[in-house]
């Protein structure tokens, strides 16, 4: 087996490796909470909101409050994603940024 034809076989494993991360990734949920848990965001692993749940209490209060909550509740939804995309990434790459490759998020 030539080193050309090794090459290669490697990269299929990693590519391969790389579209099973994918998928892994897709499925991840993430939630977060904000305001003593009146407020909670679910996020899926594109990033995208599954879900929100608010509080009775919470609605009888200030409009403001509430929008200032929900946002807080989504960032850290947000954070917690990219921590958990960047654990399944180093996973699969060991580390290693892969150039010019672009990953969820």
């Amino acid at each position: 087996m030539s080193d050309f034809t090794k090459i290669l076989d490697k990269a299929k494993q990693i590519e391969l490796k790389i579209r099973e991360s994918q998928e892994k990734i897709k499925n991840i949920r993430v939630e977060a909470t904000s305001g003593s848990n009146s407020v909670k965001v679910i996020l899926d692993g594109e990033g995208e909101m599954c879900k929100i749940e608010i509080s009775d209490e919470i609605l009888k209060g200030d409009k403001f409050i509430l929008e200032d909550l929900i946002v807080a509740a989504h960032n850290k939804a947000k954070a917690e994603l990219k921590l958990k995309t960047k654990e399944e990434i180093s996973k699969t790459t060991g580390g290693f940024n892969i150039p010019g490759f672009k990953w969820p998020l």
